[in-house]
Formats: C-alpha cells, sequence, structure tokens
C-alpha cells in the first residue's frame, strides 16, 4: 500500500487555499492508490526549530562520534527525514508570503537537506539519496504569477527536491486568485485530471 506524506505551511488552518487544494489533491491520490496511507504533518501548529551553530556542529560530527546530547538535536530532523523516507508520495503545500515560502517551510527544509543523509557530494556532483518518489507542490498566491521574476518559491522548491533525489515533481497553481476570479476553480480542475503514476 502506498504513503502519502503531507506537509501543511498556510500560517492560516480557515479560509487557506492551500490547505482547501491539498484537501482535494489527497483524496485524489488516496482514491486513486486505493486506500493509500497519509501522515499529515502542519508546519503551523509545530514549526521546525531553526538552524543555529550547536545543530550546524552536531550535523557535521562523524555518527559515530556524536554524544548524547548532538544525538537529541538531530533526533527532530531525524524523525522529519524518516518521514519522506516512509513516503511513496510528498504533497508540499505553498502558500506564497512577500514572494517567497513561509519561514516554517524553509525551516523544514533545511533540516531535511542533510549532507550525507539525504544527500552527498561526488566525484561526479552532488546526488540526491531520496530517490523513487514523487512530490506534488500545491501553489497559491494573492498576485504572483507562478513562474514569474517575482516567484522566488516554485523554482527553488523544484530544485531543492530535486537536490535530496525528488525529481518526478507537479506543481498545482491557483497563482493570482485575488485578481483571477477563476485561478483556484482551474487549480480545483487540474487536480481532478491528475493521474497517478503506477
Amino acid at each position: 500500500m502506498s504513503h502519502i506524506l503531507r506537509i501543511d505551511a498556510s500560517a492560516r488552518n480557515a479560509g487557506s487555499t492551500t490547505r482547501a487544494l491539498a484537501d482535494q489533491l489527497e483524496r485524489r491520490l488516496v482514491e486513486q492508490s486505493y486506500g493509500a496511507t497519509v501522515t499529515r504533518r502542519d508546519l503551523n501548529v509545530a514549526p521546525p526549530a531553526f538552524l543555529n551553530e550547536t545543530w550546524v556542529g552536531a550535523n557535521f560530527t562523524d555518527e559515530a562520534e556524536r554524544s548524547d546530547e548532538q544525538k537529541a538535536l538531530l533526533a527532530a530532523s531525524e524523525e522529519l527525514i524518516a518521514e519522506i523516507e516512509a513516503a511513496d508520495t510528498i504533497v508540499i503545500t505553498a502558500p506564497i508570503y512577500n514572494f517567497s515560502i513561509p519561514a516554517a517551510l524553509k525551516a523544514w527544509i533545511d533540516q531535511v537537506t542533510r549532507a550525507r543523509r539525504t544527500f552527498r557530494y561526488t566525484d561526479a556532483g552532488p546526488e540526491g539519496l531520496l530517490t523513487g518518489k514523487r512530490a506534488y507542490i500545491v501553489f497559491a498566491s494573492g498576485g504572483v504569477p507562478l513562474g514569474s521574476q517575482v516567484d522566488f518559491a516554485s523554482g527553488y522548491l523544484k530544485h531543492i527536491l530535486g537536490f535530496i533525489g525528488i525529481t518526478d515533481v507537479t506543481i498545482v497553481a491557483a497563482d493570482g486568485h485575488q485578481r483571477d476570479g477563476e485561478a483556484i476553480a482551474r487549480a480545483a480542475q487540474a487536480i481532478d485530471g491528475l493521474q497517478q503514476a503506477a
């Protein structure tokens, strides 16, 4: 049975466009997977910690040489990475705040993008270690057009997912929906038309 990891990042619960579209997408994916299980992580309810010098020191200490204190510092990161490892599909909601992603989503990215853990450097360049998964980004903005010069979110998210090995990425966008009354309806229609890969 397939497993879905859903990451919500909107600061709003009621009235959130990304949450509503992600609800629809989640139902669609579960339906197509004949009852996939779902893990939900709400970054607004429990935002990941920001990195600090002590955390960085623990991360770059050889695993076999880490102190109990260093292991405890990395425990939350290990939990977040384990959720990705257990998932076949990742759904990430990306509301656009000030032309980019919410701080809590960036904190999550910093916790799961770790050298020697989710990527490694080789003679041929960096190699992502979380392969064989697919991801959906639910993108919503009041005014920022997807892929425009002032969209500093979608390209970054695709790049960072690819950097850790997740290259099969689909974006569902309700961009500029405060100016375009049909944007959310088009995103919902796009979700209804999605076909889950076998």
